[in-house]
Formats: C-alpha cells, sequence, structure tokens
C-alpha cells in the first residue's frame, strides 16, 4: 500500500491557559490518489491536525510520514523546503497578494524553491492556469477578479511544485454553491487524471460525502 502521509500515535496538547488535550493517538494514512476529507464538529481538533499534517504546527508527540520519510523532529528549515515541496495548500481564504498579477501569484512558491529558471517556472505557471481554465486571466491583477475565480488561483499556486499531496482547509467555505462545486470538481480531476492525493477539512456535507474517504473526528479522536 503506497502511503504518501501517515500519522503514528500523534498526541497534541495546548498548555495555556490550562493543560488541554487536544489530539488523542491519532493513527491514519492517505494512499496515493486518494481524495479524504476530514469533518468533526467546530473544537473537535480538525484543523489543528491539518497544521501538524502540514508540517507547520511542530509542537506534537508521535511520527508523522510524508512518502515513507519520517519528518517528525525535521529542523524549521528542512520542513519549509519538504512543505514547498511536497505539500499544496488551499485555505479558506485565498491570501492571494493584491497587487501581484494572477501569474506572478501562482510562481511564488516555484520562485522560493528555486529548483527551476525563472521562465521554467512562467511556463509551469501558465500550465497550471491552463488546466484550471483560467489562463485568460494572467495578467490581471489578483484584486481584480471574483471570488471562485481567486480560489482557482490559489488551487493554482498550491499545484505548481507538483506536490504528492493537497491540502485543504475549508476550501469552499467561502463560495457560493456555484464555485463550491466546480472546486469539488477540479480536485476530483486532479485525483482521477494527476493521481493526486487530497485531503480537506470540510463543513460540508455534500462535499465530504462525494469523496472516497470521510475521517470523522470527535473531541480529539478519529471515529472511522
Amino acid at each position: 500500500m503506497d502511503l504518501v502521509l501517515e500519522t503514528r500515535h500523534i498526541n497534541k496538547y495546548f498548555k495555556n491557559p490550562v493543560l488541554f488535550h487536544v489530539l488523542k493517538d491519532i493513527s491514519f494514512g492517505i494512499k496515493k490518489g486518494e481524495f479524504a476529507s476530514i469533518m468533526g464538529k467546530s473544537g473537535s481538533g480538525k484543523s489543528t491536525l491539518l497544521y501538524i499534517l502540514s508540517t507547520m504546527d511542530t509542537d506534537y508527540e508521535g511520527k508523522l510520514f510524508l512518502n515513507g520519510e519520517m519528518v517528525s523532529g525535521k529542523p524549521h528549515s528542512e520542513l519549509s523546503k519538504i512543505r514547498n515541496k511536497h505539500i499544496g495548500f488551499v485555505f479558506q481564504f485565498h491570501y492571494l497578494l493584491s497587487e501581484f498579477s494572477v501569474l506572478e501569484n501562482v510562481m511564488l512558491p516555484a520562485k522560493k524553491l528555486g529548483a527551476k529558471t525563472n521562465g521554467q517556472i512562467e511556463h509551469d505557471a501558465m500550465e497550471k492556469l491552463r488546466m484550471l481554465n483560467i489562463p485568460h486571466l494572467a495578467n490581471k491583477r489578483a484584486s481584480r477578479i471574483s471570488g471562485g475565480e481567486k480560489q482557482r488561483v490559489a488551487i493554482a499556486r498550491a499545484l505548481i511544485n507538483d506536490p504528492d499531496i493537497l491540502m485543504g482547509d475549508e476550501p469552499t467555505g467561502n463560495l457560493d454553491s456555484y464555485n463550491a462545486e466546480n472546486v469539488f470538481n477540479i480536485f476530483k480531476d486532479l485525483k482521477e487524471t494527476q493521481n493526486l492525493s487530497l485531503l480537506v477539512v470540510t463543513h460540508d456535507e455534500d462535499f465530504a460525502k462525494r469523496t472516497d474517504r470521510i475521517i470523522q473526528m470527535e473531541d480529539g479522536k478519529i471515529l472511522t
């Protein structure tokens, strides 16, 4: 079984104002090409877990593996490179730089990685925009496009370094039903055509029901 991501016995505590056990013995894996969603009430630990899985939060007990390699305990500088190369992230809010063009926004993570020339990065960024049917927006300022378009640009940006897994934290939370449906279809297409693994925290039951698997969380534990 080809696991892109795996956790073994992850525990997380918040220390302030009092000691609180927020994630309890979390063990699960995401397979190559699997589209999984995480559901649970507010406060169940979903976003906390996602930040650990994305290597942004390193203050936990247990082990995290990416492509079979243990990443727990690695220095922050190394984790930053691993995250940029292997993990794409789509948030509820797009976090685009409004004064930059759409193309410049998509290019940013690849420039940070520094593995390709500027020309190659620009070419790759245009490819991603074409894949998401928005190449015509390339030279527009990010502040001048619609909410649905902004989320597509955010997805293109998350894909620029060809990650092994795409993670989403309520990626349809700010969108109307038409644009939420578009985002779901983009994710499904990425799974089917690119064999990309996806892990999405969502409150949207319709969205979750159509993913390969729902990981249900309650009180810091995984139920299913």
